[in-house]
């Protein structure tokens, strides 16, 4: 929840108000590398940030940025005040002294109005503090230069302070950074093609009347580095002649791959017929009425993706045959001692161990399609990926169900044991 306390993180006096300064201030008020935008970006992260620690990171500068945007707005009035009266002030911006009445706006110092496109959010936790650490250096250099461009000795102050607590800012996001022990260059999960990502390609070539001379340096000689003279000057077809390594994975003979699928497909038609007849049971078992109702779904669910199974072995030509999965044996086994050990606990304890080997399932079949489509995407077999991208994000909706189901009857469990309410919801 936030508070609002009538007192500002840093007093600012004005001594001589400048409605043209007053302008400028406003690019920190609702420009792109302004207060509101920080303190936006900051605190949707972390919203979204499921690591607590980070997420306390990020909620704490996101709140102080809005007591910043509390004081640069107050600097600006100040500064606009004359506007309000005087005719001559209110030329210098007539679309602050006309339409906003010589106060502030969510407006740039150009008359732009702040936008949402401002923020860099990703939902990958280094790759955001890492745009946090560019958008506080960003931030720094706009009041260093409102600070050159200062003369008022109160409004100098308040701008140091400002500017000062940008470093401070970019000093906790880049520990939090260093925290994470990843490695600089891995972005996200999937890795970039080998050699592909050691080329650096001389794209800006020639001397004299063809340009400027070429310079080397650590970023395209030495270390991992392999120089490509102009790939599109060298290029007789595609990929620049060979030069470019496109090649992300070793070519793999179709018959091979096309095994490889079927007996996946055959091991997660078998893993589903299981289930139709596990889920049934889950359902009677579960307590709750919300996660009886996501097992009765996923029933559904379930036998629509026998269906797309069998259509996929009809398109690969190949008969729907289905494969023992002894992984999804064991799985319904443990499930199975669950819901008998669930008779001596209480409602939320027995569907809270009732999720969890749910989710146990989910994960198996969501790995499961999820190597069968990648497999099908390899053959190029379009309509079977499809169908199996389908399933999986079916799979992996049912899992985020049981989530969000988990979370509430966590609350539950830690309730006293003669208070534990039947969820209907």
């Amino acid at each position: 929840m936030y508070h609002h306390v009538k007192k500002l993180m840093y007093t600012v006096r004005v001594d001589e108000p400048d409605p043209r300064f007053g302008n400028m201030l406003l690019e920190q008020f609702g420009g792109a590398n302004g207060e509101l935008a920080a303190a936006m970006q900051y605190s949707i992260q972390g919203l979204n940030c499921e690591d607590p620690d980070r997420k306390d990171l990020l909620m704490d500068i996101g709140t102080e940025e809005l007591s910043h945007l509390e004081v640069v707005g107050s600097l600006a009035r100040l500064h606009l005040a004359p506007m309000k009266f005087d005719r001559e002030k209110a030329e210098a911006d007539p679309l602050i002294a006309i339409a906003g009445g010589g106060g502030v706006n969510l407006f740039n110092s150009q008359g732009n109005p702040w936008t949402a496109d401002y923020l860099k959010i990703t939902g990958e936790l280094d790759v955001d503090l890492r745009s946090n650490i560019a958008a506080e250096a960003r931030a720094k250099i706009g009041y260093e230069r409102l600070i050159n461009f200062c003369d008022d000795a109160g409004t100098k102050d308040a701008l140091q302070f400002l500017m000062t607590r940008e470093i401070t800012h970019m000093k906790a996001f880049a520990a939090a950074l260093e925290s994470m022990k990843k490695p600089a260059f891995s972005i996200g999960k999937l890795a970039p093609t080998p050699e592909l990502v050691n080329q650096y390609f001389n794209d800006s070539t020639g001397s004299g009347d063809k340009g400027e001379i070429d310079t080397r340096g650590p970023w395209n000689e030495g270390a991992d580095w392999e120089f490509v003279e102009s790939p599109a000057l060298s290029a007789t077809g595609g990929d620049a002649g060979g030069l470019i390594k496109t090649e992300s994975s070793p070519l793999i003979a179709d018959e091979g791959v096309t095994e490889l699928l079927l007996e996946e497909l055959r091991d997660i038609l078998h893993a589903e017929k299981q289930l139709t007849k596990a889920l049934p049971r889950m359902a009677k078992a579960a307590r709750h009425a919300r996660l009886q109702e996501c097992f009765e779904e996923h029933l559904v669910e379930t036998e629509a993706q026998i269906e797309r199974l069998n259509e996929c072995f009809s398109l690969l030509g190949q008969a729907a045959r289905a494969k023992p999965c002894k992984g999804m044996m064991g799985l319904v086994e443990e499930g199975q001692e669950v819901i008998k050990d669930g008779a001596e606990k209480g409602d939320a304890l027995a569907d809270l161990a009732l999720i969890g080997s749910a989710q146990r399932v989910e994960h198996y079949e969501i790995a499961g399609y999820t190597t069968a489509r990648n497999l099908a995407q390899q053959l190029r077999h379009s309509a079977v990926v499809a169908l199996l991208a389908k399933s999986l994000a079916e799979e992996e909706n049912a899992d985020q169900l049981l989530n969000q189901i988990s979370r509430t009857l966590m609350s539950v469990a830690k309730m006293p044991d003669a208070i534990e309410p039947r969820l209907e919801e």
